[in-house]
C-alpha cells in the first residue's frame, strides 16, 4: 500500500468524494470483502458491493486475494493507498495558474503555488510509479514564531535573498544533460484549531484579526 496516491482523473476524483466511498476507502486500510465492510460500516452488502466496483473501476482499490468458501468466491479488496490527494489536474480548466498574477505578498498566489506543487509532484509520482522508478525530491518543514510583523518582513526578505543567491550560484542554463528543478518557499500563519461549536441558542460573531 502506498502512503499517498494522487488522483488526477476527474471521474476518479468524483468517485472518491462520495461520502460512502470515502468511508469505504478509509475502512479498506485493512483488507476486506463486501460482506466484511458491510458489517464494519453498518451498510447493506449490496450497496457496499456497488461502491466497491466503482472504486475498483477508478483504480482507488485493488483486489488483494480471492477466498473460496464452498461454492462462493469471496473477493478481498484493499485501498491502493493510506491517503489520497486530488490533483488540480482533475479540474484542469479552472486550476490555479501562478503566472497570472504573481505577488509574493498574496495568500492566493501562495495557494496557486501550492496547487501547482501538488499537480507537478503528483504527475511525477504517477509517472514514476508506472515506470517502477523513484524520483529525487527534497522538502523542508519548519515553524517559526515572530515577535512582530517587522520581524516577519525581515525574515521574508532574508529568505528571498538567500534563495536568489543560491539559485544564481547553481543555475546553469546551458548545462549539457542538466535537469530543471523548481524551488518553492512559502511562509504563512498556521491556522488556529477550530473552536468548539456554540451551544444551542448562542450567537456567533465573525471577527478578522488585524496584523500585528
Amino acid at each position: 500500500m502506498l502512503d499517498v496516491a494522487v488522483i488526477e482523473e476527474p471521474a476518479a476524483a468524483e468517485a472518491s468524494l462520495d461520502p460512502t466511498r470515502s468511508r469505504i476507502l478509509a475502512a479498506l486500510a485493512e483488507p476486506g470483502s463486501a460482506t466484511m465492510l458491510a458489517a464494519r460500516l453498518g451498510l447493506p452488502r449490496q450497496k457496499v458491493n456497488y461502491h466497491l466496483k466503482e472504486l475498483e473501476r477508478h483504480g482507488l482499490v485493488e483486489l488483494a486475494e480471492e477466498r473460496r468458501r464452498g461454492n462462493v468466491t469471496e473477493r478481498i479488496f484493499r485501498a491502493v493507498a493510506a491517503s489520497y490527494v486530488i490533483s488540480p489536474t482533475a479540474l484542469a480548466a479552472v486550476s490555479p495558474d501562478p503566472s497570472r498574477s504573481p505577488d509574493q505578498l498574496s495568500a492566493r498566489w501562495l495557494l496557486a503555488l501550492g496547487a501547482r506543487l501538488v499537480q507537478e509532484v503528483g504527475s511525477l509520482l504517477t509517472g514514476a510509479s508506472r515506470a517502477g522508478q523513484r524520483i529525487a525530491t527534497f522538502g523542508i518543514d519548519a515553524e517559526v514564531r515572530f515577535a512582530s510583523a517587522a520581524d516577519r518582513t525581515a525574515f521574508a526578505d532574508e529568505l528571498a535573498h538567500a534563495v536568489s543567491a543560491l539559485v544564481g550560484r547553481y543555475h546553469d542554463e546551458f548545462a549539457p544533460g542538466g535537469r530543471t528543478h523548481r524551488v518553492v518557499a512559502g511562509l504563512h500563519q498556521i491556522p488556529a484549531a477550530p473552536s468548539a461549536a456554540p451551544t444551542s441558542g448562542a450567537g456567533t460573531e465573525a471577527r478578522q484579526e488585524q496584523p500585528r
